[in-house]
Parts: structure tokens; sequence; C-alpha cells
């Protein structure tokens, strides 16, 4: 009886990962490109973060913002983004609702593709990171996770981040 037992159990489980009874970690779930829904932020929602994006030089061009895990692994990482969201830049502020998978630590990237061609233009583009880290030649643009990281609790967390361009 417990070999059958053990059997039935086995199959049961395997029935049920093929059914899709138990979801894959959230660490294999990068690169969502989502819109722009500001319910996601209302009163109660959550977990997310309203990104409010300031300095932004001009009405041209795209936003993009991007959403990473708060760790070393991820941060910045080619491919490792969670969420992004693109919108037609406007001068001046924008904001963002950024939904996350869960509670915890996250970094956000911000990038201003003034010409809208999908490149990196160095000498134009701007660029943004959350907690506004300082950016120098040193660090070639990408500080480190400890200085960009934030936590998100399972409500919606503000934050400032101002646009730096060239």
């Amino acid at each position: 009886m417990t070999r059958r037992l053990k059997t039935l159990t086995g199959l049961a489980a395997t029935a049920a990962l093929a059914a899709g009874a138990f979801s894959a970690p959230a660490a294999a779930q990068y690169r969502q490109k989502i819109t722009e829904n500001p319910a996601k932020c209302a009163a109660g929602a959550g977990p997310a973060v309203r990104v409010t994006i300031t300095g932004i030089k001009e009405s041209s061009g795209t936003i993009r913002v991007q959403s990473y895990r708060g760790t070393k692994g991820d941060w910045l990482e080619k491919g490792r983004w969670i969420n992004r969201m693109e919108a037609p830049a406007r001068a001046g502020t924008m904001t963002f609702c950024m939904p996350v998978p869960r509670p915890g630590t996250y970094g956000i990237a911000v990038r201003h593709d003034i010409n809208g061609n999908g490149e990196t233009d160095i000498f134009s583009d701007g660029g943004a990171m959350s907690n506004n880290p300082s950016i120098n030649i040193f660090n070639l643009g990408k500080p480190s996770y400890k200085k960009t990281a934030f936590t998100v609790g399972s409500g919606v967390e503000s934050i400032s981040i101002r646009m730096r361009y060239r």
C-alpha cells in the first residue's frame, strides 16, 4: 500500500505540474513589455512604483522606463529587466505606474531616446536611475545596485527620478 500511495502521489504531482498548477518562479519572469496603467497605482493597489520623472529636456522621441530586481545579478544586466514601458516624451515632468511582481527590492532605469531611433546616442540622449546616483567616467553610467535599490511593500511606493543629459 505504501508503494502504491507513493506512486499515486508522484503521478498527482506530475499531473499538477503538467496542468500548470505550480507557477514558474518569479525569477524566470523577465522582459515584460507593458503599457501605462494608472489604476495599478490607485489607493489599495500594489505592489507598484509611482515613478515621477523630472527634467525631461524636450518633447521629442521616447521615454523608456524599466524595472529591475535590486540585486547584483539583475541590475542593468542585458535582458534582466522585469517590466518595460515606453511613451512619447513630454518636456518637463512625466509620471508612470510601474507594477512589480511582489514586495521586495527593486531599481528603476529611465532613458530618453531623443530622436526615437532606438539606439543610445551618448551626446544627446538622457538617462536616469532610482535614487538619482551620480554617474561618472569610472562607473560608465552603471552605478552599483546598492545605490539605486529601494524597497517596495505590498502597496504603492512613490519615487522621483531626475533626468540627466550630457
